[in-house]
């Protein structure tokens, strides 16, 4: 399935999704004392920016204008567009249903991959393999609690949430090789954070200066910030120019599979034999997208 070479770099991507498999949690706790999902956004991603400029290149800017567009598209599709409807959808519509379809994400990057650029192959085995992978992933989110709830905004909402990462990943694709790494996730941060501005005219900042104290905001925000952020999209733009957008998406399916078990040992929340199931078909669906067939 992977060659030595590039051995590193799965294991890579599979600690990547894991840590944001957590992030629900995460979000989660802090949701429950009091922070709004923009708030909550804005924290991360600016600790996040802030952190980056210690390895980031002094660059200010892309070397022409249409780089800098892209660069821009970067920062809302895989920041503030993205995170602003998957948040808000959770408010409107069940959260099984939100990371169920989120996880259509790297279907998506194969579709638009497949239209976009001609010499993208698709192989039987990655299609079969997502498909199982999703397959997986809906016994995994259902967790033996079968519930069905269609809610047209918070679903679409949702839609445009994995389509929007979709972009994102493709968007990477375009820029690798031309700028290094850690200058294009910079300035993903940067343009997400400017664009989540204008939703604080539709719903001001409320979170109180007092909140910050609790030791329980302030960890998950550095979780979330550092790591979850800042580290993880580095290394996650790393994957995706050394494995591929097609082969590296696919391990976004493994998300649920450690949101259900951080929920299990964090949580105390139950694992039942159809989450495991689940799990078993992810694992096998990521394993047979990821053969050369």
């Amino acid at each position: 399935m992977f060659t030595t070479k590039n051995y590193a770099y799965h294991l890579i991507a599979i600690l990547t999704v894991g840590i944001w498999g957590l992030t629900f949690i995460s979000t989660k706790v802090l949701i429950g004392y009091g922070l709004s999902p923009q708030e909550i956004f804005v924290l991360r991603f600016l600790m996040a920016y802030l952190g980056i400029w210690f390895i980031s290149p002094r660059k200010l800017f892309a070397d022409n204008w249409r780089d800098e567009l892209w660069l821009l598209l970067g920062g809302v599709t895989g920041g503030s567009f993205y995170f602003l409807t998957e948040n808000t959808a959770l408010e409107i519509t069940l959260a099984t249903n939100v990371s169920f379809i989120v996880c259509t994400a790297p279907l998506l990057t194969t579709i638009l991959s497949l239209l976009i650029y001609k010499k993208e192959k698709a192989t039987v085995g990655l299609i079969g393999g997502s498909l199982l992978a999703l397959a997986g992933v809906a016994l995994v989110v259902y967790n033996g609690h079968f519930v069905l709830k269609i809610s047209p905004l918070g679903d679409f909402l949702t839609l445009l949430a994995a389509f929007s990462w979709a972009f994102y990943s493709l968007i990477m694709k375009k820029l690798f090789g031309r700028y290094r790494t850690t200058f294009i996730t910079r300035k993903v941060f940067f343009y997400g954070l400017l664009s989540i501005l204008p939703a604080f005219f539709f719903r001001p900042w409320q979170f109180p200066l007092q909140g910050f104290l609790h030791p329980a905001v302030w960890t998950n925000l550095i979780f979330l910030g550092i790591l979850a952020s800042l580290v993880c999209f580095v290394v996650w733009n790393v994957v995706l120019k050394r494995l591929g957008t097609l082969q590296a998406s696919n391990y976004i399916y493994l998300n649920p599979l450690f949101t259900l078990i951080g929920s299990a040992v964090l949580l105390g929340e139950q694992l039942t034999v159809m989450g495991l199931v689940g799990a078993l078909l992810i694992l096998s669906g990521v394993y047979w997208a990821g053969r050369k067939v």
